[in-house]
């Protein structure tokens, strides 16, 4: 277990260091030059720097920690965890919005203890929100307290849900968009951080890998839901790896996780 100065002072300079890049992330919303990656998804300037930012400034503050980012990252083998805290950064999820001009993307940043996500920072672009919190500490949505929309799952919940890479997935937006109101933004970040926040009631997800996810696993957790992997659960993260398969997991309070996944065959 950590001391509680050890976290505090990671969480002070964790939330400065996502702050410091909202004004870039502005800048260039919808401007920036964006590329194609190997693996079909799409990564820009403005990823790349925010990176570079946010870790230039954790790392000289905090050099036992390690620090992983999806467009840092070297293309050899997987990195082991070893070091008792560590950092998992999204600069950009949703970054073909964020290149298209749609506001509906974040930061995303997670504090790792022995590779357990404990407290993730998502700002959201689209509402000029800082989302931050963890289990023990609550979650903050701005600057107010936040908390899961509902218990149980009804006609009117909004779930979220992201199109499955894997087609053999496809049927459950037909299961879904019969039972609830859902709702597809283009980041998984957000769609599972607004579970947290008590703006979505759940989240079904088949496409995510470990750092989509990391900075809002926390705030499910904080606010007192689920995050139920049908795949393998990435955390505790064991190694840093970019070819790591796709993460099929619902989220939402524990009766409605439990709904989705009964729903959904699993």
């Amino acid at each position: 277990m950590g001391t509680e100065s050890e976290i505090s002072s990671r969480l002070d300079a964790g939330r400065a260091a996502v702050l410091a890049q909202t004004e870039r992330l502005h800048r260039d919303f919808g401007r920036a030059r964006s590329d194609w990656k190997a693996d079909g998804t799409r990564v820009t300037p403005v990823d790349i720097a925010i990176s570079e930012g946010i870790f230039a400034t954790l790392q000289p503050a905090f050099p036992e920690d390690q620090f992983f980012s999806e467009e840092l990252a070297h293309e050899g083998p997987p990195i082991p965890v070893t070091a008792k805290y560590s950092w998992m950064l999204d600069p950009i999820d949703g970054t073909n919005n964020y290149a298209l001009g749609i506001p509906h993307c974040a930061i995303g940043l997670a504090l790792m203890r022995d590779g357990d996500p404990i407290y993730g920072f998502v700002y959201d672009l689209a509402r000029r929100h800082l989302l931050h919190g963890g289990p023990g500490y609550g979650i903050m949505d701005g600057t107010r307290m936040a908390g899961l929309k509902a218990d149980k799952l009804h006609q009117q919940s909004v779930v979220g849900f992201h199109s499955p890479y894997d087609k053999r997935y496809a049927p459950h937006a037909a299961v879904l968009a019969d039972k609830f109101k859902i709702r597809g933004l283009g980041s998984s970040t957000i769609h599972l951080a607004y579970v947290g926040a008590g703006l979505f009631d759940g989240v079904v997800d088949h496409n995510v890998k470990a750092w989509d996810i990391a900075a809002a696993v926390p705030l499910v957790q904080a606010a007192g839901g689920v995050v139920d992997y049908v795949t393998p659960a990435p955390f505790p993260l064991r190694e840093f790896n970019l070819r790591m398969g796709r993460i099929f997991y619902v989220a939402g309070s524990k009766s409605g996780a439990a709904e989705l996944r009964q729903l959904l065959g699993g």
